[in-house]
């Protein structure tokens, strides 16, 4: 084995292990914050980003964080999604309901 061979394979598993360390702690975040099922499904997500990303797959510049906000876009994606299909959306009968004032929240969130 040449050396540049083994210089090769050395940061290939320095990046495989980026990899392995991203992947864990976005699954450990997963698991802990939406369960089980979730964690299963955003890590089948995670490696289908990472197989959509556009450098070749034994490059050394791959950006792991990329891949988890991808991933983690599908999952806010899916459970935005089956939370309306679990809440039933109801109309108010209340007539006596305020508007929501000109100084609301979002006002306040988006001068910070």
């Amino acid at each position: 084995m040449d050396t540049r061979e083994s210089f090769s394979d050395l940061i290939y598993a320095d990046e495989l292990h980026a990899a392995e360390g991203e992947l864990s702690a976005f699954i450990g975040a997963v698991t802990q914050l939406f369960g089980p099922e979730q964690a299963k499904l955003s890590a089948d997500d995670w490696l289908d980003e990472a197989e959509l990303m556009d450098s070749p797959p034994r490059s050394i510049s791959r950006d792991w964080r990329a891949v988890t906000v991808a991933a983690s876009a599908r999952l806010a994606n899916r459970v935005t999604v089956e939370l309306h299909h679990r809440t039933p959306l109801v109309a108010s009968t209340d007539a006596e309901a305020s508007p929501i004032p000109s100084s609301n929240c979002l006002s306040s969130v988006l001068l910070v």
